[in-house]
């Protein structure tokens, strides 16, 4: 036998490549979280700035990061930008190296920008500006949302969630978040006192009872107002609001509370026709229409209503600032009042007729 028969012939296999481990399901969770709050943010962003070009007054991008310091056309430029990166990236996560280096360098200008607004906040806090009982501002917290964003950019990948896990898990962050946004303004901007002189105190209307007395929030809002008034801010008070409980309208409820509190009846103008925020705003506008200059005006009212009122003034053409009532007892059913003006504050965001 020919030795060369048992000759084992080695072939040489080519070694394995080596397979990235999956990232764990929270890695993957928390990235898809990342793209919801990508998702809701883009959309804010470029309702906003389309919203513009119907209404000059829509844009409501101020409420979470304020770009003023550039001039408009670069402002409107950069929110459509991120508006639409934002979207893009919660819709179709996988893309380009140099696309995802795009939109994280302007994730990089928007978070400095809402850091330059956390530390504006804390300056005019020093100066005594405005008063706020919020520990820090909501640009702080726009900065941590941008952040958690710019991670989810940067570490993204390919491997996604099952499907159902990836949808759950950006539905419930989008949900969450529509949510938090409105209850973070009732926090951040409604415990913000700005108040300053003024020409007019604007005093908002609540539940009269059926007694003739004014519930606990109606008498805690002209209870602030009167110390407005008392305090110099303003030399005139305008009640405004709809029918009480019984007899007596909520303006008749609060002109005579003002009354009993020392204001004098001269001092004191009523709007009867007041009967919801919206139709408040509309009457004032109205009664200054054609005069030569706006009048300087300190709104009044609970701080979970006052981001409400000051979207429907803006929406209007007014800058106004807000003056959160001074709460004598906490009500008792607050969270419930909050939670309703949650869906009051879309509403009035989403129809800004």
């Amino acid at each position: 036998m020919d030795a060369s028969t048992n000759r084992q012939i080695v072939v040489n296999e080519p070694s394995p490549v080596p397979i990235a481990p999956l990232p764990s399901r929270r890695f993957r969770i928390a990235f898809a979280a990342a793209r919801g709050l990508a998702l809701l943010l883009g959309t804010f962003a470029l309702l906003n700035v389309l919203g513009e070009l119907r209404n000059p007054s829509f844009d409501a991008n101020l409420w979470w990061i304020d770009l003023r310091f550039a001039n408009r056309t670069l402002n409107k430029s950069l929110m459509l930008a991120a508006g639409i990166a934002l979207i893009t990236f919660a819709m179709r996560p996988r893309f380009a190296p140099l696309r995802g280096w795009g939109l994280g360098s302007l994730l990089a200008v928007l978070i400095s920008a809402a850091a330059c607004n956390w530390w504006t906040f804390h300056r005019i806090i020093a100066a005594h500006v405005v008063q706020s009982r919020a520990i820090v501002p909501l640009s702080a917290v726009v900065v941590g949302v941008l952040g958690f964003i710019l991670w989810g950019v940067l570490f993204r990948t390919s491997a996604k969630a099952p499907f159902l896990l990836d949808r759950l898990a950006m539905t419930s962050t989008v949900a969450l978040s529509s949510l938090l946004f409105p209850l973070a303004q009732m926090y951040y901007f409604g415990l913000t006192d700005y108040r300053r002189p003024a020409d007019l105190i604007v005093v908002f209307g609540c539940r009269a009872l059926a007694s003739g007395r004014p519930s606990m929030a109606l008498g805690d809002r002209v209870a602030t107002g009167v110390e407005l008034f008392h305090a110099g801010f303003a030399d005139r008070l305008l009640f405004s609001g709809g029918p009480g409980d019984g007899d007596v309208h909520e303006t008749e409820a609060m002109r005579n509370l003002a009354i009993e509190l020392g204001v004098p009846a001269e001092a004191i103008e009523m709007d009867r026709d007041g009967l919801n925020t919206q139709a408040t705003v509309h009457n004032l506008v109205e009664r200054y229409q054609g005069v030569s200059s706006q009048p300087r005006v300190l709104t009044v009212s609970n701080f979970y209503h006052l981001p409400r009122i000051k979207l429907c003034f803006r929406r209007s053409g007014w800058e106004v600032w807000t003056v959160p009532a001074v709460d004598s007892n906490r009500m008792y059913n607050q969270e419930w009042s909050m939670l309703r003006e949650v869906a009051a504050l879309w509403w009035y965001y989403l129809n800004p007729n």
